[in-house]
């Protein structure tokens, strides 16, 4: 059967579901009235009656709507939907409330209404007024959407690790155990143990000590999002082999640091990630699964961007915004590569690793340390950096963005304020406009970024010989928004292969 292209109705939505379309994963739910179950597009089961069927763009609306997930297709490893084109302002301000519910430090956030408070002062809105237009918009109120947020994380831990009731409780936002086995008996008609239970029958097909499972919508390159991180991979650090991308993590959460390592492998047949973590990170497992999202950009919506950008970049409609796994680790390797080569600023960031990173154990002899924390970077003085073969200049900027990150004056992650950070990172002695942009792409997860001075950039725009070829290649690209964090990709990547075919 023919696939829509889009789903803005429900009979379209229903084609989808008919055939399973993985491109529309996460993009609706379907409630099925005869089972009160809430299900991904991709199910497995016997497609429902039409007159059965509920479509619902997030899974918050489901459950508030009374359907509960099903235990086969697991509405908990879809990709999230980021509507980053919408230009209404009450649905600007629901994204960008839905940014700061869905960052992994929200599972520390106050419960009930001082929560609601405490995110509509980072909007600038009243509380009241951040209600009304939750319900306007998504017909749920952010206490709603953040609920079923952590019922779903909570979900996904009981399924797919061994850990107790008690850390799963906790590791996924839940101020105390009691609260979360009343949410999950309320929600789901089980208690966390008959849930983990019929979960594990659920998924017996899959190999002992499965691995955590991460949805994404095709076309996703693999192959190209694994080559960019091979090119520019340090040694001690990370590494990749085959479909599999290795490196070493550390974590803060509640006070406390977990320290581990990670193996992200995919999975094309399934359109899923494979995602193993040491068992020191398995506390922390829902904000290491947030970052693997992030680090692989598994919630990019292809329909939308290559809607976009298809006409200019045929090729490149699964190529996606390589991330960071960690923001500061981000910022300061795009301060070490500016002006240099890729394999230069490799050099340097794995001398740099090696002098101020931690030592680590793991299973591969390739992954022995971790990035050098802010504080330690803060403390370093420009002989130790100088001894590395890094530049005075370059120096100087990697302290100030040390010294700004540890005493937390600028923030690099995807629910911090792009503007402002972006502002405070140009404020910084030694960070331009460039720098700030690429953290902005990668780190900020900001799909507009621009780095219009970039000189591969200007090539493959064909403005190098332009008087002003920033300006050039700014208004060469306006055509790509919102998306030009993408279309940078898909132009670098099209220079790459270009070259190589030279």
């Amino acid at each position: 059967m023919p696939c829509p292209v889009s789903t803005d109705d429900d009979d379209a939505r229903y084609l989808a579901l008919k055939a399973r379309d993985a491109r529309f994963d996460g993009r609706f739910f379907t409630g099925v009235t005869s089972t009160g179950i809430y299900c991904r597009p991709v199910c497995a089961v016997r497609t429902p009656r039409r007159e059965n069927c509920r479509f619902f763009a997030l899974a918050a609306q489901a459950e508030s709507a009374g359907f509960r997930p099903c235990l086969r297709c697991r509405p908990e490893l879809a990709p999230q939907l980021l509507a980053w084109s919408v230009q209404d302002a009450g649905a600007i301000l629901v994204r960008q409330a839905l940014r700061l519910l869905d960052a992994p430090e929200s599972s520390g956030q106050p419960e009930g209404g001082a929560l609601v408070a405490r995110l509509a002062a980072r909007l600038g809105v009243s509380d009241r007024h951040l209600r009304r237009i939750f319900e306007a918009v998504l017909g749920i109120s952010p206490l709603q959407y953040l609920q079923t947020r952590r019922l779903l994380a909570a979900k996904q831990l009981l399924t797919d690790t061994q850990l107790p009731v008690t850390q799963v409780a906790l590791a996924s936002g839940f101020a105390s155990v009691r609260r979360f086995n009343t949410a999950f008996g309320a929600h789901y008609g089980l208690n966390p143990t008959q849930l983990r239970r019929q979960g594990a029958l659920a998924n017996a097909a899959d190999e002992a000590g499965h691995p955590v499972r991460l949805g994404y919508r095709p076309p996703l390159d693999a192959a190209a999002l694994l080559g960019f991180f091979a090119a520019r991979g340090i040694h001690g650090l990370e590494e990749v082999e085959g479909q599999a991308l290795r490196r070493t993590v550390q974590l803060a959460s509640s006070g406390a640091v977990h320290q581990g390592w990670l193996e992200a492998r995919f999975d094309p047949s399934r359109c899923q990630l494979l995602l193993r973590a040491s068992d020191s990170l398995q506390p922390v497992l829902p904000q290491l699964i947030a970052r693997v999202r992030a680090l692989l950009d598994l919630d990019a919506d292809p329909e939308a961007v290559n809607a976009v950008l298809h006409p200019f970049f045929p090729a490149g409609d699964g190529l996606r915004v390589p991330g960071a796994c960690d923001g500061f680790e981000l910022a300061v390797r795009a301060v070490l590569g500016q002006q240099i080569t890729v394999a230069a600023a490799r050099t340097l960031a794995g001398r740099l690793v090696r002098q101020f990173g931690a030592p680590i154990a793991t299973p591969w002899p390739g992954l022995t340390h971790l990035f050098p924390t802010p504080s330690a970077l803060a403390a370093a003085d420009g002989d130790a950096l100088g001894r590395l073969g890094i530049v005075r200049q370059r120096q100087a900027a990697i302290v100030a963005l040390a010294r700004a990150v540890d005493g937390g004056h600028i923030q690099l992650h995807a629910s911090a304020d792009v503007d402002a950070t972006m502002a405070a990172l140009r404020r910084l002695l030694g960070i331009g406009d460039w720098t700030a942009q690429y953290i902005a792409m990668r780190a900020l997860r900001w799909p507009d970024a621009f780095p219009a001075s970039d000189v591969a950039l200007h090539k493959a725009l064909g403005v190098r010989g332009a008087a002003q070829p920033a300006r050039a290649a700014v208004d060469a690209a306006q055509a790509w928004r919102p998306w030009r964090s993408y279309g940078v990709i898909r132009a670098w990547h099209g220079l790459a292969v270009q070259l190589s075919d030279q």
